[in-house]
């Protein structure tokens, strides 16, 4: 990317891999949903005092409108094929956060009911640890997952060009 001075103004050079990535990590949509105690964290996040919205979240209530799944709290093996099929439902690229020990490893909780970590059923981009973790954890990780999509520089050339039959 790079910039000109012009007499009446500047000239910005990029590619359409760049803006389509800038615009991708600036547009945030996650899944509305939570499983324990994480998700209180979660709501307290998108509350005024933090303020997402600055970021570009807007939480959304459908997984055919998100493109973040954010499981927050202990997700139990009768709960593992109801996530792993809103993952599904979603539309592509979409990034998941595993939110809270439980989310990331079990937690405490090394039973039989309970799944020892979200990335055995789905793939996980972001961990966020702690038990809950805070609002400000959660925002980092936000940040993070933003820092890997500004990283991954999609191709979508080929895609449009097959569209325009060029």
């Amino acid at each position: 990317m790079g910039l000109i001075d012009i007499k009446e103004g500047n000239v910005l050079f990029t590619t359409l891999d760049t803006i389509v990535s800038w615009g991708r990590q600036s547009s945030l949509w996650p899944l509305t949903f939570g499983l324990a105690c994480c998700a209180i964290e979660m709501i307290a996040t998108g509350c005024s005092r933090y303020d997402t919205d600055r970021f570009g979240i807007v939480f959304r209530p459908s997984p055919r409108q998100s493109d973040v799944m954010i499981v927050a709290g202990t997700m139990t093996k009768k709960m593992a094929p109801a996530v792993k099929r809103l993952y599904e439902q979603m539309p592509e690229p979409k990034w998941v956060i595993a939110m809270g020990g439980c989310a990331s490893a079990g937690g405490p909780f090394n039973t039989y009911s309970v799944v020892q970590g979200t990335h055995l059923v789905v793939p996980v981009d972001v961990y966020i640890p702690g038990c809950p973790p805070r609002p400000e954890a959660f925002m980092y990780g936000i940040l993070q997952l933003q820092e890997k999509i500004k990283r991954e520089m999609p191709s979508i050339m080929p895609s449009v060009l097959s569209r325009l039959k060029i």
